[in-house]
């Protein structure tokens, strides 16, 4: 009897599933942003260096994101451009090197994630943010030999939460962002 119970301990242990972790993958990972300019055309860029990880428990439907951005890392295309936003008049990367979301209030619509609330700490504040999910998927990743999984994730900010504010009213409060993620399954 000893035995049978041992056993079926050790089985229901196998097949319990327990929260994994994925590494951000910085090749497939940015943030972008968006913001009307006097009321014409739309600013858009990209932050190209970010790094993190994420845990997901998909049996108990919880999770934990950690994304850290690198302020420098800025790309409009625009030389110019690009170096007023590192300025103390928006994004003051040299006091502010890196802005950070954690999030930890994960919401699913059965195995796909939904949305995640959490933090954005950004010029040394820290405000609550949502993150909605588009195109959320996880595939086999080819080079990886592992797990990967992502999609698009997007809000919108009032940028004077933070303190950023420059040109209000000519260049408006609203700021659209969106975070592309992809990270690997770690062993």
């Amino acid at each position: 009897m000893k035995k049978l119970i041992a056993l079926f301990a050790a089985l229901a242990t196998a097949g319990a599933v327990q929260a994994q972790t994925y590494k951000v993958e910085p090749t497939h990972t940015f943030v972008t942003f968006e913001a009307k300019h006097f009321g014409t055309s739309t600013n858009r860029g990209r932050f190209d260096k970010t790094s993190g990880s994420v845990t997901l428990d998909l049996s108990a439907k919880t999770g934990r994101a950690e994304i850290t951005v690198d302020m420098a890392s800025i790309n409009t295309g625009t030389a110019r451009f690009d170096g007023h936003l590192k300025s103390k008049d928006f994004f003051n990367a040299e006091q502010f090197a890196t802005a950070t979301f954690v999030g930890d209030k994960f919401e699913f619509d059965g195995s796909k994630i939904k949305s995640v609330a959490g933090q954005l700490t950004m010029l040394g504040k820290t405000m609550p943010v949502t993150l909605t999910a588009n195109h959320y998927n996880c595939y086999d990743h080819p080079f990886f030999k592992a797990q990967a999984c992502g999609g698009d994730f997007e809000t919108t900010i009032q940028r004077s939460q933070w303190g950023m504010a420059y040109g209000l009213p000519g260049i408006p409060d609203s700021v659209k962002l969106v975070i592309q993620v992809e990270a690997i399954k770690q062993p």
